[in-house]
């Protein structure tokens, strides 16, 4: 085993980091009665628009969702990795997914060996950005790609907590959409904050291409 998949599983099972994740989801209902359709707005206490002006698409309508999403600080691996953090034999290699999902075919994607991590860099969010969505394929067998989403919070610093662990096949293929529980990170900042989407390949070869986040609260 890799020295980054024992890093995984002891993060999964510090008692001190595990109970930082539970505290956070048990946290997530409480935080989203606050940003409720029927709250009014003196208990909507964080902010429910985008952080920045980022391009909005549909790219994954043709798979049932028309929820409109922003391209990841350079989640299309098409030009410079600037910001990105690569480990364990992670690279930029050719090949892309071929729906052309942020509008034009590419050509680049990320190549995580078993064991290797990636992340992103941190980028501002608040309760307009709940979920997040990418495309991946595997490169043996069997391929898993643990997700983490890495919080910036006040007092505790940077906090790591797994959302998901994605089985992709062998062909590309997006993901279901995962949660970045910003509602609650919002709550706790004041409105907003920053976080990472840390990707690591817990069992085989994996590749991900084309990382998207939905700016909307619904």
């Amino acid at each position: 085993m890799s020295r980054k998949t024992i890093n995984v599983v002891q993060l999964l099972s510090r008692p001190s980091r595990l109970a930082r994740s539970s505290w956070l989801v048990g946290a997530l209902a409480g935080a989203a009665l606050l940003v409720a359709p029927g709250a009014s707005a003196q208990a909507a206490l964080i902010s429910t628009s985008a952080c920045n002006g980022a391009a909005l698409s549909s790219p994954f309508k043709a798979w049932g969702d028309s929820n409109t999403y922003e391209l990841a600080q350079g989640g299309d691996f098409e030009g410079s990795l600037s910001g990105w953090t690569l480990s364990g034999g992670a690279a930029k290699v050719a090949g892309s997914e071929p729906f052309a999902a942020t509008g034009s075919a590419g050509s680049s994607s990320l190549y995580l060996p078993a064991g290797a991590s990636v992340q992103s860099p941190f980028t501002c969010v608040n309760a307009a950005y709940p979920i997040f969505r990418f495309f991946g394929k595997n490169e043996g067998l069997l391929s898993t790609v643990v997700v983490s989403v890495v919080y910036k919070l006040p007092l505790l610093g940077e906090v790591s907590v797994p959302v998901g662990a994605v089985a992709l096949s062998g062909t590309w293929s997006p993901t279901l959409p995962m949660l970045t529980a910003s509602a609650v990170t919002g709550l706790l900042s004041g409105g907003t904050t920053q976080v990472a989407l840390r990707f690591t390949a817990l069992t085989g070869a994996s590749q991900i291409d084309d990382v998207f986040i939905d700016p909307r609260c619904r």
